[in-house]
């Protein structure tokens, strides 16, 4: 796919930052947040022939007045524990792309999804000698396809947000283009999470973590990983859901909760296969806290303000795809106000106690592997009108290792699961029953879509 690169510039927020506004503070989850961009690409069929350059104003418009409520995201990292909202601004990008837009569509690829972003998600990660302050916070990418349709490719930094911040920001941004004013959207997004989850040292955290993670999470150039794409339509998930339901009636798994634990089953199996890397026996599943603790905080926050819960099926009683959703939701449901009060709103003593059960577990079983599932699932994501029309599809386009990343199908019903192993883990994992049982590969939204009379 050839992309041009038409234009490059810096977008700042319409109105200057107030000093007293000018360093946010971060939070110890901000701190522990993975160091790379959320990435997300939002498809947009044709509407009109009006010049491009009008949308492109528009967006920049829009943009601008959008970063005055979210200035953080127009600054730069200070340090650890700071952002200065500087207003240096967010990148924004003109592309055209030579093929319409359902070459990227009819058979979508993680190679291809990449090129539509303004950077590599695993930007940070890619370029560890780079400092962090010449990293901008956001960036985006405008894409012109050969049959007027367009995409738009935004990359956020996870330091200063996560998934339900990310979407908020789209929200705020979509609202602005279609006319709201931007003192009536949105009230309150910036806050002080520092004094909830006080940030902490974790200069020794990440020394003896490192060390583990290296080796249960099997981190990869991006050139040895595969990532595919399985599609699970509504019909086959109801069907998985029904499956799993236990002897008593009393439990009946989610979407997320059904797909999670068929893909987990299927992936210890394909692992344990392979002579000389980890099984996958433990999963890793963010979850916010936003409702978890007492009095909750407003969704509208900005920043992380969530953790991943560790879910392990080392547990003799753990037998099938059944017991492994069970667990997932106990292990969830765990995490309550009492547990986040104990666990993350206090002193750092919590840290020297997860070091010392992470590494008693590491020496109690030194070959089991670790796997990240993320759910973007009823994100309004498909929402996001900036005056030319809802979203036909969007997508991520993050290669992790070991990981999956959820996000629904356009009917809202399915599930796409992008998930991203090593070549020979792939190739087990797609010969797993219960993948070639319940997924498939086919496009998850129709075609048709795409051009509107």
């Amino acid at each position: 796919m050839e992309v041009q690169i038409m234009s490059r510039e810096t977008i700042k927020p319409s109105s200057p930052t107030p000093h007293h506004l000018r360093t946010y503070k971060l939070c110890l989850f901000d701190q522990l947040a993975s160091p790379f961009y959320i990435p997300i690409i939002l498809f947009y069929s044709a509407t009109d022939h009006e010049n491009p350059g009008i949308k492109s104003d528009h967006l920049k418009n829009s943009l601008s007045k959008a970063l005055t409520l979210f200035y953080p995201f127009a600054g730069r990292v200070k340090d650890d524990l700071t952002i200065d909202c500087n207003d240096d601004g967010a990148t924004f990008i003109e592309a055209q792309l030579g093929c319409d837009l359902s070459f990227v569509l009819e058979d979508p690829k993680i190679e291809v999804l990449q090129q539509l972003l303004p950077c590599n998600p695993r930007q940070n990660l890619l370029h560890q000698t780079q400092s962090s302050t010449d990293q901008v916070m956001l960036a985006v990418q405008l894409n012109y396809f050969a049959c007027d349709g367009i995409s738009i490719g935004i990359c956020i930094s996870h330091v200063i947000a996560d998934a339900s911040a990310a979407t908020n920001f789209l929200k705020a941004w979509a609202a602005v283009g279609c006319g709201s004013d931007i003192n009536n959207i949105i009230e309150g997004v910036i806050s002080d999470c520092s004094t909830i989850f006080p940030p902490q040292d974790l200069s020794n955290f990440y020394r003896v973590l490192s060390p583990i993670d290296e080796k249960i999470h099997m981190e990869l150039p991006e050139d040895k990983l595969v990532t595919k794409r399985f599609v699970f339509d509504g019909s086959k998930i109801a069907a998985l859901r029904n499956e799993m339901v236990d002897e008593l009636n009393m439990y009946r798994p989610t979407r997320v909760e059904a797909v999670s634990a068929l893909i987990w089953e299927a992936l210890i199996a394909a692992t344990t296969e392979i002579d000389g890397t980890s099984p996958i026996l433990v999963v890793a599943i963010p979850v916010s806290l936003r409702n978890r603790i007492n009095p909750p905080l407003p969704q509208r926050y900005i920043g992380n303000v969530s953790f991943s819960a560790m879910v392990s099926s080392l547990d003799e009683e753990i037998k099938n795809r059944s017991s492994l959703a069970k667990k997932i939701r106990e292990t969830i449901k765990e995490i309550d106000h009492d547990c986040i009060r104990k666990t993350y709103m206090g002193t750092g003593e919590w840290l020297d106690n997860l070091m010392e059960k992470v590494c008693e577990e590491f020496e109690k079983n030194p070959k089991f592997g670790v796997f990240y599932f993320t759910s973007w699932c009823r994100f309004p994501f498909y929402e996001t009108d900036f005056g030319f029309g809802k979203p036909i599809w969007f997508e991520g386009g993050l290669r992790v290792n070991r990981n999956a990343m959820f996000l629904d199908t356009c009917d809202g019903e399915g599930i796409e699961a992008w998930i991203t192993l090593s070549k020979e883990e792939m190739t087990k994992l797609e010969q797993q029953s219960g993948i070639i049982t319940y997924s498939s590969f086919k496009s998850s939204f129709c075609t048709s879509h795409v051009y509107r009379e």
